[in-house]
């Protein structure tokens, strides 16, 4: 569409933002890409929303004004009369109930978009059984047996790990106790960078410190880190495949102006044999030449305290495992985990979502969560504890009798109502704000 497209994002400053929505504003631009924020560009005569990968949790705002940017895209074109397409290999549950019901409209692609192209094998390693056989590698065997092979036939490599920074956090081996942020409750993550000292980062609210030589509870000197992050996985390929060269993708590598652009251009390019990343390298990107993508650890993310971890899991291994064979090269895809047998994990190797989300489904009703039931959260935050913590329990106390009352009045539908807290949020501390959470549960949204 030449140069009737343009984009916004927040890489652009405040004054290239204005013109972007200005010329739209003006009729100059009809196409408009961005993230949630392109939502809001002022067309004077708006047709058409597409959301590509809807089920992303991106789309998602946690700061003020907090929305949900599907939410909001249905709302908008319902208000200038628009369309709306929501496009996901791996769609989100809530949208895939409403097309199961023909709430929505529902189309199905069966073939892949490069004609010549041919899905990728898929295998899913054992990491349990690889350490009992002796291989104390975060490499299994056969990823590592893939990746030489890889390297000789000059092929590209992916290699997929959700977490960034050079080991999760530091602790001490004599008390046990890990280094956490003094103003947020979660551990400072490690990271190690080129030309500086090793670096203790909060990633809630920016605290930084310099890596301890001894504990600051007990000052033993035995101080370890514990986990891996996609620094510590370039340290180890750089190790053990010396000939390879190698490029990183993180919020790390790709926090200056233009640098997400600079490393997708290199490695498009062949000037790097090995790409590591988190999910950012696993969204869409179409290389031709790369052949194998190993994940690294599977289960990783099916150990966050959120209902939604099983559908995120699979979501990333389809997209991990789409980046392979992507050309006329047949492409493999290792899939290390240390739960092979969970149905997320076994849905993704088979690319199954039909019977992931009959599998998701059942254990949403089960437990009562979205889609199978409405569920709010309302939070609440302070800088004084006991205030937070009788606030919450008067807010509770309140909502209870209300929905007794509502009960007793025999209102339709009360029964189903369920009130759960006040809970410690997640991360309970941020920025020396305390935060607790109510959860109200009914099957009316």
């Amino acid at each position: 569409f030449g140069s009737q497209v343009s984009f916004i994002n927040s890489r652009l400053s405040a004054g290239e933002r204005y013109e972007q929505f200005e010329r739209a504003r003006n009729g100059e631009i009809p196409i408009m890409i961005g993230p949630r924020s392109a939502l809001f560009t002022p067309f004077r005569s708006l047709g058409l929303i597409i959301m590509d990968e809807e089920h992303e949790g991106a789309y998602k705002s946690e700061i003020t004004p907090r929305y949900h940017a599907r939410e909001t895209a249905l709302y908008r074109a319902s208000l200038s009369g628009a369309s709306v397409v929501l496009g996901s290999a791996t769609p989100s549950l809530e949208s895939y109930v409403k097309a199961m019901h023909g709430i929505y409209g529902y189309f199905k692609i069966n073939r892949r978009a490069k004609a010549n192209s041919v899905l990728p094998q898929i295998q899913v390693v054992d990491m349990r059984r690889e350490l009992q056989e002796g291989n104390r590698s975060i490499f299994s065997r056969n990823l590592a047996a893939l990746i030489e092979d890889r390297l000789k036939k000059k092929e590209q490599v992916m290699l997929f790990l959700n977490r960034r920074g050079y080991s999760r956090f530091l602790s001490c081996r004599n008390c046990g106790e890990a280094i956490k942020c003094p103003h947020c409750d979660v551990t400072l993550t490690l990271h190690r960078e080129q030309g500086q000292e090793n670096q203790l980062i909060c990633h809630y609210c920016g605290y930084h410190i310099p890596r301890p030589k001894t504990c600051p509870s007990c000052g033993s000197p035995y101080l370890a880190p514990f986990g891996t992050g996609t620094q510590k996985v370039e340290a180890m390929v750089r190790e053990v495949f010396p000939q390879a060269r190698v490029l990183r993708m993180d919020l790390d590598t790709t926090s200056k102006k233009g640098g997400h652009e600079e490393i997708i251009a290199a490695f498009g390019a062949g000037e790097a044999d090995i790409l590591i990343g988190t999910q950012m390298i696993v969204k869409g990107h179409d290389f031709p030449a790369v052949t194998l993508v190993g994940i690294l650890a599977a289960d990783l993310s099916l150990y966050a305290s959120d209902y939604r971890c099983a559908e995120q899991t699979f979501a990333l291994l389809t997209q991990a495992a789409g980046r392979a064979g992507r050309g006329q090269l047949a492409g493999n895809v290792v899939i290390q985990t240390y739960q092979p047998d969970h149905y997320s994990i076994r849905t993704a190797a088979t690319q199954d979502y039909e019977s992931f989300y009959s599998q998701e489904m059942a254990y949403r009703r089960l437990l009562g969560y979205p889609p199978a039931v409405a569920l709010l959260t309302v939070q609440m935050a302070c800088p004084a504890e006991g205030t937070l913590a009788r606030t919450a329990d008067l807010a509770a106390g309140w909502v209870q009798q209300w929905a007794d009352r509502m009960e007793q009045e025999k209102v339709q539908g009360y029964k189903s109502f369920r009130l759960i807290g006040p809970v410690n949020a997640a991360v309970y501390k941020v920025n020396d704000i305390y935060r607790k959470i109510l959860y109200i549960k009914h099957e009316n949204y």
